[in-house]
């Protein structure tokens, strides 16, 4: 029994939702732009996704060729400018989400999707691993009609062929996107000692390294 209760007490702290360091907040900012980094806004093009912690989903990404920058945020809800303990509580529609801003002459939409669907396990309803709940639902929020299709083919692909169960892959047009406290921002890169990161986030992280190493960036410039 108590080597039982030490099994539970350790599953709830190694969570996306007890990681946490620093204060949530109860609303957040305006809308998010695009960010003012060193790329030019008009050359690139914009993914919405939703595949669990999204600490560990833009980790996965930013590490990969083509993508000018990755903002941790929510999206899929109604209720403007959510914080994180509004989101956290299920209550407000939002699943935590990843905004990428990539260049569509160096990488396509379509890998975009091959990364996401192994950065996370798209058969797992309204969780992904440790966390559960709506806000770390498995979603894409397609920002036109060329994206909703090649999602729905890829869907498609995959299903039987890569995953035995159903991908349960939500779908929905986009309707805007929130950035996250501050704090949750580049988190796997800030926090490497975080129990989290270290459990959770690292190994999803390799996963997509290992799977796709020929889009890596050359971390040595």
């Amino acid at each position: 029994m108590k080597l039982l209760f030490i099994g539970m007490l350790s599953a709830f702290f190694i969570s996306c939702a007890n990681g946490q360091s620093g204060k949530a907040d109860e609303s957040n900012s305006q809308e998010i732009t695009v960010p003012d980094e060193h790329f030019d806004p008009a050359a690139v093009d914009t993914a919405t996704l939703a595949g669990g912690c999204f600490w560990c989903m833009e980790g996965a990404f930013q590490q990969i060729k083509g993508i000018k920058a990755v903002i941790s945020g929510y999206s899929g809800g109604k209720e403007p400018n959510p914080g994180y303990r509004q989101v956290g509580s299920g209550e407000t529609g939002h699943a935590e989400s990843i905004q990428i801003y990539y260049d569509p002459q160096e990488i396509s939409y379509e890998t975009l999707l091959d990364i996401f669907f192994v950065a996370h396990d798209p058969t797992q309803l309204n969780r992904q691993g440790p966390d559960v709940g709506p806000q770390y639902r498995s979603a894409v929020f397609y920002h036109n009609e060329k994206q909703k299709k090649a999602a729905e083919e890829k869907i498609l692909q995959l299903q039987g062929a890569a995953f035995a169960e159903k991908i349960v892959t939500e779908l929905s047009p986009y309707q805007g996107f929130w950035p996250a406290e501050d704090y949750h921002q580049n988190y796997e890169m800030l926090h490497p000692e975080n129990p989290y990161v270290q459990k959770v986030s690292r190994p999803r992280i390799e996963k997509v390294r290992e799977s796709f190493p020929e889009l890596l960036k050359d971390t040595k410039k």
